[in-house]
């Protein structure tokens, strides 16, 4: 199911920061990382779990892999050196993506879901709480990493961990607005917000907690994007302002 739209007949506020944030994905996707085959730049600047819970740069030496499923054999590139803080990673891995796919996926969710939290939030109060969705889907992966003691030297990148936070808030804010979908990806229809968020967050629960049972991982930061959700979903409140005007006309 795949989300194509939704009903903005109520939003007032051009969505700048929206614009802004697809915007310098999209830059720092061709010019930053050369479309996705930069590796240098991506390993360099990835979030890794190890080093934000050591606080320490590190650098490893290109390593063979072997699935244990299919026993195949593949060599993963080793982890460049970080030139700033590592804990900025956790920032400048918000704004990257793996490849094509990955970021026209996020930004394809952030262009339909975005624009109506920050009409509800305001443009300030939008980005901070883009942020801190990010942040914290961040460091929900990075807990789940060292609470396992898997995937610590993994880069992980993309901004659907901020994303997340934006459906949460979507989903307390819209709960019957109406999104239209590809039904099984191509029966174009139109559903209420709540069961098309419903069911995203219903899959990654159970591949995130499939994952933590043992079962194949595919690669994908499922607790970031539960841990994001579920800080949209509790916090989104909090950033709503004191006083909401109910008709506005421009801004």
């Amino acid at each position: 199911m795949i989300p194509i739209g939704d009903d903005n007949s109520m939003r007032f506020r051009t969505p700048y920061v929206t614009w802004a944030l697809i915007i310098v994905n999209i830059l720092m996707f061709i010019f930053f990382q050369g479309f996705g085959i930069n590796s240098k730049a991506t390993l360099a600047y990835a979030m890794v779990p190890e080093e934000i819970l050591t606080g320490k740069d590190i650098v490893t030496a290109p390593r063979i892999i072997v699935d244990r499923w299919s026993r195949d054999r593949y060599t993963i590139p080793g982890l460049a050196p970080t030139p700033v803080f590592v804990y900025f990673t956790i920032i400048i891995s918000m704004f990257m993506h793996g490849g094509f796919a990955h970021i026209a996926g996020n930004m394809l969710f952030l262009a339909i879901f975005g624009d109506n939290i920050e009409d509800s939030l305001g443009h300030f109060r939008f980005i901070i709480f883009y942020l801190m969705s990010g942040i914290i889907a961040a460091l929900a992966h990075v807990l789940v990493c060292f609470i396992t003691r898997d995937a610590l030297l993994t880069p992980t990148l993309g901004a659907s961990g901020a994303i997340s936070g934006i459906l949460g808030a979507y989903l307390v804010l819209f709960p019957g607005n109406r999104v239209r979908v590809l039904l099984f990806n191509f029966i174009p229809t139109t559903i209420s917000a709540i069961f098309v968020i419903g069911f995203w967050f219903i899959f990654q629960l159970i591949n995130g907690l499939g994952y933590l049972g043992g079962l194949r991982s595919d690669g994908v930061a499922y607790a970031a994007h539960i841990g994001g959700f579920l800080y949209g979903l509790f916090a989104i409140k909090k950033y709503l302002p004191r006083k909401r005007h109910e008709y506005r006309y421009w801004e």
